[in-house]
């Protein structure tokens, strides 16, 4: 590991791959063999694993923890506190092919790059598979394995190929259980005893 010039530099390993142009903010680890590409912007206090890989372009808040081998193509956006976990993937290609029709190889002007969203807090399980354009809402928990091809609501909990909903996560990331009546009730949960209500498609904290 390279050695910080000051308490708040990032620190790189000497085998990780860091493109010129890219951002990385104070106090960020890059491990052994990862790969980070021109123009990303990686926030404060993230950790990128062995042999992680983070697109051109792609933007991580502060605090994100992007496990060993894990993939996350361009234009990737992900929020403050996000886990990814290992060899997850997030895709970008609507209609993947190596070449057109005639044969010839595609170019970047035979395709146009689609991101994965993830929101403050949420978190991917190990092996997880994210296919673009969708969006992780905040808080949310995507079960390892999972393959997630709509968008997931706040503080859901998703399981499954496809991935669908099997309950609710509050901001610890444990399951809720119910306090109250009714599909409309509130949530609370065990560990921490805060309460949560339905906001749209999925949940927020209650005022």
């Amino acid at each position: 590991m390279t050695t910080a010039t000051t308490p708040d530099a990032p620190v790189v390993q000497p085998s990780a791959d860091i493109d010129e142009g890219v951002t990385l903010g104070p106090r960020t680890r890059v491990w052994h063999l990862a790969q980070v590409r021109t123009g990303a912007v990686l926030g404060a206090d993230c950790n990128i694993g062995r042999g992680a890989y983070i697109g051109p372009g792609v933007t991580l808040g502060d605090a994100c923890k992007v496990q060993n081998y894990a993939l996350v193509y361009e234009p990737a956006v992900v929020g403050d506190g996000v886990f990814i976990g290992p060899a997850v993937v997030f895709t970008n290609d609507e209609f993947p092919r190596a070449a057109n029709p005639d044969g010839s190889l595609k170019g970047a002007d035979d395709w146009h790059a689609v991101g994965v969203t993830v929101e403050r807090g949420a978190s991917i399980g190990a092996r997880a598979v994210c296919i673009a354009p969708v969006t992780v809402g905040a808080w949310a928990l995507v079960a390892a394995g999972a393959v997630v091809t709509k968008d997931v609501p706040p503080h859901a909990l998703v399981a499954g190929v496809p991935a669908k909903r099997i309950g609710w996560v509050g901001r610890t990331g444990r399951p809720l259980e119910r306090d109250g009546e009714g599909e409309g009730g509130a949530w609370r949960c065990p560990h921490t005893g805060e309460r949560y209500v339905a906001d749209g498609d999925g949940l927020r904290v209650a005022d």
